[in-house]
Order: C-alpha cells, then structure tokens, then sequence
C-alpha cells in the first residue's frame, strides 16, 4: 500500500533535485557570462585608450593617472558598502562602469609589454582561474575554512601594492606578485563555491540577477588580479 506513495515521493524528489541542478547551472552561466562580457569591455577600452595618444598622454603624464589607478578601489569600497541596499539595476550598471573604469587604468599595460606577452600571460591566467574555479565548483571540501587566511593575506596585498606605488620597490612588487597569485588563486575557489551555494531555487528574478552581477564582481577581480600579477614574471616590456 505504501509502496505507490514512496516512489512518488522519490520520482518527486528526483525531479525537484533535477530543476535545481537545471536552475544553479543556469545561474553559474549568467555569472560567468557577466565576468566574460566584463573583461571584453575593460580589455577594449584598454586597446582604445593605449592606442590613442591624445586620451593616454594627458592620462599618464599627469597626475590623474593616480585618479585612474586607484578609482577602481574606490569601486570595490562601494560596491562592499552598498551590497545589501543596491537594486539589481543599480549592481549591473556600477559593474559595468567598473569594468570601464578598470580598463582605463589597465591602458598602461598596453604601453609597458608586447601584444604577445599580453596575450601569453592572458591565456596562462584564464587557464589557472578556469582550473580552480572548476575545483570550487566540484570539490566537497569546505573552503571557509581558509577564509580568514585568505581575507588577511588580500588585505596586505593591498596595503602592500598601495606602498610600492610610491616606492617602486622591485623585490617588494616580487613578493607581492608571489604571494597575491597565491591568494587570488585561493579566492577563486572560495568565491566559486560561495556563489554556488548561494543560489536558491526559490530566490525571485530580482535576487537572483543581484547575485550574479555580485558573484561576477567577485570572479571578474581575481581573475584581473592574477593577470596583473603574473605580468611581472612572464610580460616582456616594450
């Protein structure tokens, strides 16, 4: 008699089990979506500005190029600050003015290495973040666990980074490099796995497009950190 029941109640589970792996995949794919569309804006608007002397000889050769560097952490600030209160129309539009912003200040790349080893060093970050995002995504390990080791490290990694601006330490810059690959490398994973469980079936649109915008913010600076980072020891300049 209870048989029927049961497996009902089993197809029914497997069913509702099935809509939700069909509604995180699709939500995985909106936010790496977002982080990809982001990089081609930054990207293009770098090539443009590099390309131009009349936009990139008033930027660097004055001081607002110290504006245009350090307006992208500005961003993060708000965008941390404000997480919780900003709509997802408001999220999408701060992001992709980021992403304009960041390719403003990420010109001087264009102006200091080879095209090719832009490209090489382009290929080598998206292939380590594709790798450890992948494991963020799959692994059963509790990735909290190294939060606070993570969060310590990016903290000083910044407050290093700002330093050397003014210093041009070359053995400090190598060591941030090592030890920043190492902690957004982590941070992938960490954020890959958070996203994930985050997703909610039950979230309304409004919600869900927060949170992929979010999860693309978070995704789309560490992937930008370690290229920057791995620049130092694989780019050849001009």
């Amino acid at each position: 008699m209870n048989t029927p029941n049961l497996g009902y109640r089993v197809g029914s589970g497997a069913q509702t089990g099935a809509l939700y792996d069909e509604g995180l995949r699709r939500h995985m794919l909106r936010v790496y979506n977002y982080m990809g569309l982001g990089l081609v804006v930054t990207g293009a608007i770098a090539f443009a500005v590099a390309s131009t002397p009349a936009l990139y000889v008033p930027i660097f050769s004055s001081p607002l190029k110290w504006v245009v560097m350090l307006a992208p952490l500005a961003f993060v600030l708000l965008f941390s600050f404000r997480m919780q209160t900003m709509s997802a129309a408001s999220a999408q539009a701060m992001f992709w003015a980021f992403c304009a912003v960041m390719g403003l200040s990420l010109a001087s790349v264009f102006l200091v290495f080879t095209g090719t080893s832009i490209a090489r060093t382009f290929f080598i970050a998206a292939t380590m973040f594709g790798a450890t995002s992948l494991y963020g995504y799959t692994t059963r390990r509790d990735l909290t666990q190294f939060s606070s080791f993570l969060i310590m490290g990016l903290i000083g990694v910044v407050i290093a980074s700002l330093v050397n601006l003014f210093l041009g330490s070359t053995a400090l810059q190598f060591a941030i490099s090592v030890i920043g690959i190492a902690v957004f490398i982590g941070l992938t994973a960490w954020d890959t796995q958070t996203i994930k469980e985050q997703y909610a079936e039950n979230f309304d649109a409004e919600s869900q497009q927060k949170l992929a915008v979010f999860g693309a913010f978070s995704l789309y600076l560490n992937f930008v950190n370690i290229f920057q980072l791995l620049l130092n020891f694989t780019g050849e300049r001009e």
